[in-house]
């Protein structure tokens, strides 16, 4: 009996043109993380479709993605809790791009995600900031009579002084600093975009007692140049850098939690605290778009808190009734 061989993909479907899609986005330079959360989530759309009989893009109409976009929104995760209305947008954000893609290129007629109303976002504020008193408990965490605590306080100095994202900082090379200048190169940062912030005194520093004392240790066969290794010699994955810094954190006792991104949160709204202009702060974070920088101007509450001493008239006679 002969076998049965699987049917051919269909070229005009849509696993097949999802392929097409990826690899026009290498291509054309799209970021790495980007390409792998289209693959991802519009995939998981061809798989919701094809269950229903819809395998070809032109058989997707406006009242398919309205019914996905109610999927989207009954939707529960393992937890338990529904999907962020930040995560729902994105995803049909993303077969939005998809179909308009497919327009564009002629496998359909037009885009049905064009006019497709998205959940708005909620402007979420960063749950946990450090005072500067606790940011310095979390920095005096690593034992700096250790190589690895050497490593690790250098690690901290760098998220707080320049407010670099994990993955930046997990692609530094040792070239990048310029310590005669104190500034970072922050190459293909999010966007595939690069910058050059400041690093402060205290945390170029600590780097360079790294680099001199450590990191020739820790080096294992051919060196590409990675600023900061692990024990191991190689660079640091994202989850394995999150868990150290996450340890420094509940360590401290400071009573809040977070990671890497935490580092980053403080530095912002600490500066901001300090007199800093937005647009500073938009430029040292690296973000596009001056709205996703002016979260932080809501965070700075203790700068809110003192012109609201000093200016409310209740707020004085509170002070007076105190006195007296």
């Amino acid at each position: 009996m002969a076998r049965s061989h699987p049917p051919e993909p269909d070229p005009q479907g849509m696993q097949a043109l999802l392929i097409e899609y990826l690899e026009w986005m290498q291509a054309t330079n799209y970021a790495r993380r980007t390409v792998s959360y289209r693959r991802k989530y519009v995939g998981h759309f061809i798989a919701w479709c094809e269950e229903r009989g819809v395998t070809r893009p032109g058989e997707v109409t406006r009242p398919v993605l309205e019914r996905y976009r109610r999927e989207l929104h009954r939707h529960r995760k393992k937890d338990g809790k529904p999907l962020s209305f930040r995560s729902q947008n994105g995803r049909l954000s993303m077969l939005r791009s998809f179909f308009g893609w497919l327009a564009r290129q002629n496998h359909i007629l037009y885009n049905p995600a064009a006019h497709l109303e998205l959940p708005r976002p909620e402007k979420r504020l960063p749950r946990d900031v450090l005072s500067a008193s606790e940011v310095e408990r979390v920095l005096n965490q690593p034992d700096a009579m250790k190589p690895l605590g050497v490593r690790d306080r250098a690690i901290l100095e760098t998220f707080y002084s320049t407010g670099m994202r994990r993955s930046e900082l997990i692609g530094l090379r040792e070239h990048d600093l310029d310590f005669d200048r104190g500034t970072v190169m922050i190459r293909l940062g999010k966007g595939k975009r690069d910058r050059v912030v400041p690093i402060g005194g205290r945390a170029a520093a600590w780097v360079e007692k790294y680099l001199a004392e450590v990191r020739p240790e820790l080096v294992a066969g051919r060196d590409d140049g990675t600023l900061f290794l692990t024990y191991r010699g190689i660079p640091f994955t994202e989850s394995r850098l999150s868990q150290m810094v996450h340890e420094y954190v509940k360590a401290s006792g400071v009573g809040k939690s977070g990671s890497c991104h935490l580092l980053r949160h403080s530095m912002a709204t600490l500066m901001l605290e300090n007199g800093a202009d937005i647009r500073y702060i938009q430029q040292m974070l690296g973000h596009e778009d001056l709205r996703s920088t002016q979260v932080y101007t809501q965070v700075s509450i203790r700068k809110l808190k003192q012109i609201h001493d000093t200016t409310h008239p209740g707020a004085r006679l509170e002070r007076r009734d105190k006195e007296s």
